[in-house]
C-alpha cells in the first residue's frame, strides 16, 4: 500500500471532523447576526448530522461497488460544495441548508475511510492505525477551537467555515490526485443484495450493541459541545478564547490517551478496556451531574468532567469500533455506512432534543449526559454477557 494512504485518510477525515470545532466559537455571533435563538443555531449542528445519517447508507455499498477512491472523491466534493455555501450564507435558511449537503459529503471519508482501514489492515493493527488516526484528529482539533476563537475574533463566523472550506478544497484535491484504491475485488450493484445485507447486520445483536455503544459515547461528546459556547461564554460569562482553552483541554485529553489506546489495549486486553473505560466514562458524568447540583457555576470543574470522560471514551472506543467492523468480514463497507448512520441519527436527534429542552444550566446538560450514560451501559452488560470481548 502506497505510503500516501494514511496522510490522505486523516486529512479527508480533518476536513469532514473539524468543521464543528472550529465553527463552534462563532455560535453566539451568530445568535446575533441572524436575529435567532440559541437553539435555532445549534440545529446547524443537527442538520449536517442528518444529512450525514441519510448519506451515510448509501457510501458504504456504493464502494463496495464501484471502487472507495471514486466515491470518496465525489462525497468529498459535495463536502466542499457545502462548506463553500456556509461561507456565502446570508440567511438563516440557507446556512441550514448547507449544513445538510456539507452532512451529504461529510459522510463519505467517516464511512469509506475505516473501511479502507479494514481492507489494508488486519484486526490488531487496525486498533493501532485506528488510535494513531483519532489522535491526528484530535490533536487537531484540540486546538481548532482556538483557531476558531482568533478567527472569529478577527474576520468574524464567516472565516471559521472560510477556512473549513479551505482544508475541503485541499482535502479534495489530494484525494482526486493521490488517494490509491483499496478495494480489488468489486460487486456488482444490487439493490436487493444491499437490502438483505443491511437485515443481515440489523438483525444481528452482537453488531447492534458493537456499533452502538460508541456511538453513544460520541453523542454524548457532540451534545456537550453543542452546548459548550453557550454555557461558558454566556452562562458562565467567560470570554471566547477562554471558552476555546476549556474545550482545548477536553480534547486533548481525548487526543493523548488515543495515542496510547493500542498499548492499554495490549497490556489489560480489550475486555478489560472496555470495563475500565466505561467506569471512567461513568465517574465522569456523575462527576458532572453532582457538580451541577452542588457547585453549578464552576466551569473548571465541568471540564474536568467531561475531561475524564473523554479519557475513558478514547479506551473504549477503538477497541469496540473495531469489534464491530470485524463481526462480518465481508461486509465492511456496508458495516461502516451502517455504523456511521447510527451514530448519527443519535446525534443530530439528541441535539434536536436538547436544542429545544436548553435553558443554560449545567444541569439540564449534565442529566441529558446522564440518560445517555445510561443506555450505554446496557450495551455493555449484553456485550460483557456475551463475552463479545
Amino acid at each position: 500500500m502506497p505510503k500516501t494512504f494514511l496522510p490522505l485518510a486523516i486529512l479527508s477525515l480533518v476536513a469532514c471532523c473539524i468543521e464543528m470545532d472550529i465553527s463552534v466559537p462563532g455560535f453566539p455571533d451568530m445568535v446575533h447576526y441572524f436575529e435567532v435563538s440559541e437553539g435555532i443555531i445549534q440545529l446547524t449542528l443537527a442538520y449536517n448530522f442528518f444529512g450525514f445519517c441519510c448519506a451515510s447508507f448509501i457510501y458504504g455499498p456504493l464502494s463496495e461497488c464501484y471502487g472507495r477512491q471514486k466515491i470518496m472523491v465525489w462525497g468529498n466534493f459535495l463536502l466542499m460544495i457545502g462548506a463553500f455555501g456556509c461561507v456565502y450564507a446570508s440567511t438563516i435558511s440557507f446556512l441550514l441548508i448547507s449544513r445538510f449537503i456539507q452532512g451529504v459529503g461529510a459522510a463519505t471519508s467517516a464511512v469509506v475511510v475505516f473501511a479502507m482501514v479494514a481492507d489494508v489492515y488486519q484486526k490488531d493493527k487496525a486498533v493501532k492505525v485506528i488510535g494513531i488516526m483519532n489522535s491526528f484528529l484530535t490533536i487537531l482539533m484540540a486546538i481548532a477551537p482556538v483557531i476558531g476563537g482568533f478567527i472569529n475574533q478577527t474576520i468574524g463566523w464567516q472565516g471559521n467555515y472560510g477556512m473549513v472550506a479551505l482544508i475541503c478544497f485541499v482535502s479534495w484535491i489530494s484525494l482526486w490526485l493521490f488517494l490509491p484504491e483499496t478495494k480489488k475485488e468489486r460487486e456488482p450493484f444490487n439493490i436487493n443484495k444491499i437490502l438483505n445485507n443491511y437485515n443481515t447486520l440489523f438483525s444481528n445483536s452482537n453488531f447492534i450493541n458493537t456499533s452502538l455503544l460508541p456511538s453513544l459515547l460520541y453523542t454524548i461528546y457532540v451534545s456537550f459541545i453543542a452546548c459548550a459556547p453557550f454555557l461558558y461564554i454566556e452562562t458562565f460569562g467567560m470570554s471566547l478564547l477562554a471558552y476555546a482553552l476549556h474545550q482545548t483541554a477536553i480534547v486533548s485529553c481525548f487526543s493523548i490517551t488515543s495515542l496510547f489506546s493500542d498499548k492499554i489495549s495490549l497490556k489489560i486486553g480489550a475486555r478489560n478496556c472496555v470495563k475500565r473505560g466505561m467506569a471512567i466514562c461513568i465517574l465522569g458524568i456523575l462527576s458532572f451531574v453532582v457538580l451541577s447540583l452542588a457547585s453549578p457555576y464552576s466551569p473548571y470543574l465541568i471540564t474536568s468532567c467531561m475531561a475524564v470522560f473523554c479519557i475513558g471514551f478514547s479506551i473504549v472506543y477503538p477497541v469496540v469500533f473495531t469489534t464491530s467492523l470485524e463481526i462480518f468480514p465481508k461486509l465492511k463497507g456496508i458495516a461502516s455506512s451502517a455504523i456511521m448512520s447510527m451514530r448519527t441519527f443519535l446525534c443530530s436527534s439528541v441535539i434536536g432534543i436538547i436544542s429545544y429542552w436548553y435553558n443554560g444550566q449545567p444541569l439540564m446538560v449534565a442529566l441529558s449526559l446522564l440518560s445517555i450514560i445510561i443506555i450505554s451501559l446496557i450495551c455493555v452488560a449484553y456485550l460483557l454477557k456475551q463475552k463479545t470481548f
